[in-house]
């Protein structure tokens, strides 16, 4: 049965910040934007690049490598050369507590 779990303080991020960390042996990469905290799998689908390291335009990721973009509010993808969506994450802040659902 999924479970929150808390990942990080709500204060260490500005808008515009990302985090990576690991859970259950996977990589997740935790946005904020504006006063929103989004999560998704650190991945690419297309080569398995690391999406967090790069370029985040209001809510769309670029991947560093080869350019495909996502929407990090839900994963999907949204540009080639990648098809298929990233894994996205239920995201809450309970007190200072930035909890995934995984």
């Amino acid at each position: 049965m999924p479970e929150f779990v808390t990942v990080a303080s709500a204060q260490e991020f500005e808008s515009g910040d990302r985090i990576v960390v690991e859970v259950n042996d996977h990589y997740i990469a935790v946005f904020k934007v504006s006063d929103n905290f989004y999560a998704i799998e650190d991945l690419c689908t297309h080569d398995d690049g690391p999406l967090a390291e790069g370029t985040l335009e209001g809510t769309v990721i670029e991947c560093p490598r080869h350019g495909a973009t996502f929407d990090i509010t839900n994963g999907k993808v949204l540009s080639f050369p990648a098809i298929k969506d990233v894994p996205a994450y239920e995201v809450r802040v309970v007190g200072d507590e930035v909890q995934i659902k995984v």
